[in-house]
């Protein structure tokens, strides 16, 4: 296969970015019914300097976020080169989008100033799918004249629909000679949906897309044992009910098999989390789209949020299992054993053998016991968006995005 173009930066986007990248969509009122009494300073501090998570992402869309994860980043006392930090613009509010030059440019500016920084690496066209394509270009467009100031250094988009995400990519290579660094998907290489995986990641990196991020692992919180209908989410999330009724069971079922409790694993977020990990870890290698940030081994970077630091040390000790498995080395779970005494690590060989035996018994579990509960929901996707959607913005009004 003949390699996509490339236009050169000053570094390669896949050579620096983090394999992991903490989101911090959860430091919102979509997630949290208080978003400034959760510990979000704790999880910030605990994910840079204890554990050495070096990537956040975040968005205006995510309302308080921004702020909140620029006063914890500043805090930690962190040089700011020692992380990596991407934000999205475009999307205002639910229902208002506004892609315009002035409003993407103002967005950004107003993102340094909530995130404390001069400059933020990566920033994308949020929620791509909403905005007709010649919007996105514009989008895009006014991106990179912030990269050529820089106050910006690489430019993605984001988006829920794979297809069209690839199909974005492609004209935004066609109509500009340059591909898109970065593209954010959510919610599609998770245990109840893998529609990222095969043609539509091919597409992408035939688009000349440097780098696929896999986010939502747990899909917006639809695949946790809580689920969506008693929190917050109840009033937003786009899945439809049967899908709701059918991630339940597939909760209980983790609950009730002996087989996640054998393994440490408190419920499906565990499951969820490991599967997804490492499906992505191995996947975007294979198809071109990985990160070699860690080691110089080619790793699939994902994009995942908690809400406390007891949800951020679990999820650390999976994902390192995870580069056990892969045969990478990363010496971090000495960090999290000095401060917590948590975890255990076998010596040589068998740390990878546990990690793969772990990997085989998640992928077991989840193809025998998961997917047919998911049954006909198994790589469902609702439509987003949604059909009849009217932007509640137009480009010419005075909005947030400009202020």
């Amino acid at each position: 296969m003949t390699e996509p173009p490339r236009l050169p930066h000053l570094t390669p986007l896949a050579t620096i970015l983090p394999p992991l990248l903490l989101g911090t969509a959860t430091f919102n009122t979509q997630y949290v019914d208080n978003p400034a009494a959760m510990p979000y300073r704790g999880i910030v501090r605990r994910a840079l300097v204890d554990l050495g998570v070096t990537g956040f992402d975040t968005s205006p869309y995510y309302g308080p976020s921004e702020s909140l994860l620029g006063e914890a980043l500043e805090a930690t006392g962190v040089d700011r080169d020692r992380y990596f930090l991407e934000t999205k613009a475009g999307r205002v509010f639910g229902n208002g989008f506004d892609y315009s030059r002035t409003a993407v440019q103002a967005s950004v500016r107003r993102s340094l100033e909530r995130l404390r920084t001069s400059y933020v690496d990566l920033v994308y066209a949020h929620d791509a799918e909403f905005m007709s394509p010649a919007e996105v270009v514009t989008a895009v467009r006014a991106l990179r004249e912030l990269r050529a100031e820089g106050i910006l250094r690489y430019v993605g988009i984001s988006g829920f629909p794979v297809d069209v995400l690839a199909s974005l990519a492609e004209q935004i290579l066609a109509e500009t000679g340059e591909p898109v660094d970065a593209v954010l998907s959510y919610g599609h290489c998770t245990v109840q949906n893998a529609g990222l995986l095969g043609d539509p990641v091919a597409r992408l990196h035939r688009a000349g897309v440097a780098v696929v991020l896999n986010a939502s692992l747990l899909n917006m919180g639809l695949l946790t044992t809580r689920g969506v209908d008693n929190g917050p989410q109840a009033v937003w999330h786009p899945s439809p009910p049967a899908l709701r009724d059918v991630s339940a069971v597939a909760a209980r079922v983790c609950q009730e098999d002996p087989l996640p409790a054998s393994l440490g694993m408190k419920g499906i977020e565990q499951v969820a989390l490991r599967y997804a990990l490492d499906v992505w870890a191995r996947e975007a290698a294979t198809a071109k789209v990985a990160t070699t940030a860690l080691s110089g081994a080619s790793i699939g970077s994902s994009v995942l949020g908690v809400t406390s630091v007891a949800e951020l040390d679990e999820t650390m000790l999976e994902w390192w299992s995870v580069l056990d498995g892969l045969g990478v080395e990363h010496g971090s779970l000495e960090r999290l054993q000095a401060s917590t005494g948590i975890g255990s690590e076998p010596d040589g060989p068998a740390k990878k053998e546990a990690g793969v035996a772990r990997t085989e018994a998640v992928k077991k579990f989840v193809e025998e016991r998961l997917w047919p509960v998911f049954g006909s929901f198994k790589d469902f996707a609702w439509a987003s968006p949604e059909e009849g959607w009217v932007n509640e913005l137009k480009p010419a009004e005075t909005n947030e995005a400009k202020s």
